[in-house]
């Protein structure tokens, strides 16, 4: 990549991102926009806008500024907020890096009097920017010295801007957790790998007794887990004919004009898709599916409850504090039996997981992990291919017929700007879904726990494949002919591609911000979704809510995105200094662009109040080791004899590592007692935490021969006699 296609990719990206914020600052201020840009505090009833509508085009910016941590925790929850400490403290180490880097190596560098060839190379540089990185020092040189301290300027800076983190997230949480509001999951724990029921009893029965006999005087209730895989279907059949209904009759008042008052029923085919078969009238058709799957919905509810109770349950405790020590307890001899843990949130629970056995999670777990090293590995080959099949020069070799097209000045620059980025961030757009769906597979309880391990996969693939497949790829691919005829080579021909590929991750990153987030802040394709399903699909309140209705932050995508960018950043910040400016540059609009999200758009679909950031933090050092350990290859490549002074960083890392672990990760496993022992501001109702985790497909108000639920019970009469005669007779849901 030449220094014009550089500039090309820098300017046009800018532009775009500009004209994006104006179109964001024009969009927002209609009224009619206001679901796609103002959900969460809609969804809270606040006004859309606080203030005017006569808005700068930075008055968001301003409003983000102006923002607190309690703005976002009272918004968007203690993860997101978490989020934004993760953003911050990348943020300082890169700007404390760069306020030493910046001014003492780059001159170091460009000082350097070296006779270098302009000619580009591997995956595209260019001579101006050569001789301001590490690749412009002459092997040995006592300059490298300076880069050598910038190692570990960096290093230090990364230690210490982690260990200010950890100790605020713990306070987050422990804050969060210490709360005066009643939170179901502090009064239960989850039960797996129960063992078979003994002669003479139920499954409920069996639960009860033994939480009876070992907690006397804080045991509640029980609830067995069930399988609910036939009951939901017919839940979610019923659910979806009262929707259709609801859109029938609505489609048929609106039929309804003065010049035809008696209106028009309408009629759909009930064949494939809607598209064959007989063609019947809606409105009578939906009632007689209703009236239909009712009785054979409670009929399957009663068949769930008593007799597909499965090996796991959820137990109920009457304070915090006992359900947190039970949480925390070893409660059988054998590992594999009567396994317990703190309860998710009711909507974390992936209920189907739950009855998978001890010894069937840990197979799992292995094959996933087989799968996903399988897919990394695989995966290299097209990346590593596409990183050097994508760059100009290559183009030209292998496809000759392309020469007329890349060989135009215009459109070379353009091509050489966006096409190898554009190819990698699209090819990698396919992954996340596959790595949720092996995540789920490994029998984990929780929809935040999934997040956190899809997310880990994909930090994993993202580093292998994407940083170490892009580097060795293209250097490789520009440099066969050389290896082929001198084999012994091939480290040092790494050693000088690296350098190299710092072009290509300029760009890279330049795009991911400046488009990347011009994207997010104007919201331009859930906006066109919602108006073209607004005018055409939507019939009811309901589908109009529907068609607006957003997520979360997508954790298990944006993470292992940050942590990708965090990694080549820290790999070049000695190597090529100017990635920093890029990456602050990244990390800054970032926060920025998703502090406005997280305030009005994003509304959070869980919370496990900062679980997320031992995992965060372990990537991060992981990042940091690799960026030793790069750099400690690297001065070796440049015959620097003081090299091996870089070899304590990656051990104290290691010790870093371990020291927190030991100090703060005590705390995110497990709720500490002191945290919840704190007064609560209301007596809890057991009745509504026993409640709140009832699936909906077992949750009807209204139920036949409740009597056939009595083994279901927990029979504890002192504690439930308050309770209504039919929520009492309900004791197994799952």
């Amino acid at each position: 990549m030449d220094f014009s296609s550089f500039l090309t990719s820098l300017a046009t990206s800018f532009i775009i991102f500009v004209v994006l914020m104006l179109l964001f600052t024009w969009l927002s201020k209609k009224p009619s926009n206001n679901v796609i840009y103002y959900p969460n505090r809609i969804l809270k009833g606040l006004d859309p806008i606080e203030g005017p509508r006569t808005r700068s085009p930075f008055t968001w910016i301003k409003e983000c500024l102006s923002s607190t941590e309690e703005d976002i925790i009272a918004m968007s929850g203690v993860d997101t907020a978490v989020y934004f400490v993760f953003l911050s403290t990348v943020l300082g180490i890169l700007v404390l890096s760069g306020l030493v880097l910046l001014p003492v190596l780059l001159p170091v560098a460009a000082t350097e009097d070296t006779k270098k060839p302009t000619e580009t190379s591997g995956n595209g540089t260019f001579n101006n920017l050569d001789k301001l990185s590490m690749g412009n020092i002459k092997r040995g040189s006592p300059r490298l010295w300076a880069f050598l301290l910038g190692t570990y300027w960096v290093s230090f800076v990364a230690f210490y801007m982690l260990w200010k983190a950890y100790k605020h997230v713990s306070d987050l949480r422990a804050a969060a957790l210490s709360s005066p509001e009643v939170k179901p999951e502090q009064f239960a724990i989850l039960v797996r790998d129960i063992p078979p029921v003994p002669q003479g009893q139920t499954r409920k029965e069996q639960v009860d007794s033994y939480f009876r006999q070992l907690h006397p005087e804080t045991f509640y209730r029980s609830m067995v887990i069930t399988n609910n895989k036939e009951v939901n279907k017919i839940w979610e059949e019923l659910e979806g004919y009262k929707k259709k209904l609801v859109r029938a009759e609505a489609i048929f008042a609106a039929s309804k004009t003065i010049s035809k008052p008696e209106g028009t029923r309408p009629m759909n085919k009930i064949g494939f898709l809607g598209l064959v078969g007989e063609k019947v009238d809606t409105i009578e058709y939906c009632n007689k599916k209703i009236t239909e799957l009712v009785p054979k919905l409670e009929s399957e509810q009663k068949i769930t409850i008593t007799e597909k109770q499965e090996a796991a349950a959820l137990v109920f405790f009457n304070s915090r504090s006992a359900a947190v020590s039970a949480g925390q307890t070893l409660h059988a001899l054998m590992l594999d039996t009567w396994t317990v843990m703190e309860a998710p949130e009711p909507r974390q629970l992936i209920w189907s997981n739950l009855p998978i056995k001890f010894y069937g999670r840990q197979l799992r777990q292995y094959i996933v992990y087989v799968i996903v090293a399988l897919t990394i590995f695989f995966y290299m080959i097209p990346i590593g291919f596409i990183s050097a099949f994508t760059t100009l020069a290559n183009l030209r070799k292998l496809l000759p017929f392309m020469k007329v097209i890349v060989d135009r000045p215009a459109l070379k620059t353009v091509l050489e700007a966006y096409l190898p980025q554009l190819a990698l961030i699209l090819f990698l757009a396919m992954l996340p879904k596959f790595l949720m769906f092996l995540s789920k597979k490994e029998g984990i309880a929780s929809v935040s726990h999934v997040v956190r391990a899809t997310s880990g996969k994909y930090f994993y693939f993202s580093v292998l494949n994407v940083f170490l497949g892009v580097t060795l790829g293209g250097t490789l691919f520009g440099t066969f002919k050389t290896i082929e005829k001198e084999p012994n080579k091939v480290i040092d021909l790494l050693g000088e591609g690296l350098p190299d590929n710092a072009t290509f991750f300029l760009t890279f990153v330049a795009l991911k911000f400046f488009v990347g987030y011009g994207l997010e802040l104007s919201r331009l394709i859930p906006l066109i979704i919602y108006h073209l399903k607004r005018k055409y699909l939507c019939k009811t309140e309901t589908d109009v809510k529907e068609a607006w209705a957003v997520g979360d932050l997508t954790y298990a995508t944006r993470v292992p995105s940050d942590m990708l960018v965090i990694t080549i950043t820290l790999c070049y910040s000695v190597i090529a200094p100017l990635i920093l400016p890029f990456s602050v540059v990244y990390f800054g609009v970032g926060w920025l662009v998703l502090r406005n999200q997280a305030l009005k758009v994003y509304v959070p679909t869980y919370e496990s109040y900062g679980r997320m950031w031992p995992h965060i933090h372990t990537r991060i050092l992981a990042s940091l080791v690799i960026y030793q350990i790069a750099m400690i290859g690297y001065f070796g490549i440049k015959k620097f004899p003081y090299s091996a002074f870089l070899i304590p960083l990656p051990v104290l890392s290691v010790f870093f590592a371990f020291v927190c672990t030991k100090k703060f990760y005590g705390s995110f496993r497990f709720t500490p007692l002191e945290v919840v022992s704190q007064e609560l501001k209301t007596t809890p109702d057991m009745e509504s935490i026993f409640r709140s985790y009832i699936p909906p497909s077992l949750n009807l108000e209204k139920f036949v021969d409740a009597e056939n639920f009595e083994d279901a019970l927990s029979q504890q009469a002192s504690r439930t006699g308050s309770f209504s005669q039919q929520v009492t007779r309900m004791g197994s849901f799952a």
